[in-house]
């Protein structure tokens, strides 16, 4: 229930938005079940191969906004093909970082075997801290 949920996310730390997020996971977890049944699958059978119309769907998720919908995106990449290559501006901010290319094409060009959605993790790593990105370039 509600207060479960808030409890939970206060044991996490997250007790500045418990209550408001609390309230939008109990109506995400019944906007899943109303239109998709629970199964995620669903919502990917729905948006039909077009990335667009499943980010859009994404976003009808109480609190998952376009940051959100970029991260299960880049996540779900390696499971769901056809966000792939998914690099959205966090992750292409790494490569530009790395001194990379930008055009998602010739990064998983250049990543060979690695999953797109591991390169995307590797890449937002590299955006997100700046160690991380001047330890890679500095071999």
């Amino acid at each position: 229930d509600w207060q479960e949920r808030v409890d939970a996310l206060g044991r996490g730390g997250y007790r500045r938005y418990d209550e408001r997020t609390a309230t939008q996971l109990g109506e995400g977890a019944e906007l899943v079940l109303d239109r998709w049944g629970g199964d995620l699958r669903r919502l990917h059978r729905e948006a039909d191969g077009d990335v667009g119309t499943l980010r859009d769907l994404l976003q009808e998720v109480p609190g998952l906004g376009p940051a959100g919908a970029d991260i299960f995106l880049r996540e779900v990449q390696d499971v769901w093909p056809e966000p792939a290559p998914y690099l959205d501006a966090k992750a292409l901010s790494g490569a530009e970082r790395l001194g990379l290319p930008k055009d998602p094409g010739r990064l998983v060009d250049l990543a060979g075997d690695t999953p797109p959605a591991h390169l995307a993790a590797a890449l937002v790593r590299a955006a997100l801290d700046k160690k991380i990105a001047d330890s890679v370039v500095s071999g």
